[in-house]
């Protein structure tokens, strides 16, 4: 018999990490369903956590006006950022947010968030000092081993596609498998996360 939801109650950092495992859910059920058990957490407490997240970006109670809902939810759920630190993309200045997840210790959930108190960006990136992995074929691209910046700047010049649902991005790039064969390969990834990859033709 299935078990039931956990009672509601404050939005946990167990409950956030729910939110990211159930959007990768369509990809990798395997690994989401062990990330799961590894928070003591069912699949009805992961629907009930994303329920629950989507009802809270999408009302306006609950929050001062002049705080963004993208930093504002995220603060509420992991409380303050381990690091803050200013940064430069192009000519636009921004601030980089960063949280840690238990699930994920080589990793960290970042916010880029404007001036104007905006959020721009929010996804998984590689901790500072942590190692990062260094993918030269096709094979290496495994599920979970890579962000998108990890594989852009493995394969370049890889080529931004669109997202085909939020939270997710594609990439469009070259790579060889083992035998030095060289594919054109479409990579799939959620919260910045790689999830899985497809060979093209």
């Amino acid at each position: 018999m299935p078990s039931a939801p956990r009672p509601a109650g404050p939005f946990t950092p167990v409950d956030f990490q729910l939110v990211l495992l159930r959007r990768m859910a369509d990809f990798n059920a395997d690994l989401v369903d062990r990330a799961r058990r590894e928070l003591g957490a069912s699949a009805a407490d992961m629907r009930e956590a994303n329920k629950r997240w989507q009802a809270m970006v999408r009302s306006r109670r609950g929050r001062p006006a002049a705080a963004p809902p993208g930093v504002a939810l995220v603060r509420s759920a992991l409380g303050a950022p381990e690091s803050a630190e200013p940064r430069r993309i192009g000519d636009l200045e921004c601030e980089a947010l960063r949280w840690r997840l238990p699930l994920w210790p080589d990793l960290r959930f970042e916010v880029l968030t404007g001036g104007d108190g905006s959020a721009w960006n929010e996804w998984l990136v590689r901790a500072p000092g942590a190692p990062a992995p260094a993918p030269a074929t096709l094979e290496d691209l495994t599920p979970w081993s890579c962000t998108v910046d990890e594989v852009a700047r493995a394969f370049p010049p890889a080529r931004p596609l669109p997202g085909t649902a939020p939270t997710r991005w594609g990439l469009a790039f070259t790579a060889p498998d083992a035998h030095g064969v060289r594919h054109e390969v479409v990579a799939e990834f959620t919260w910045g996360l790689l999830q899985c990859t497809a060979v093209r033709g």
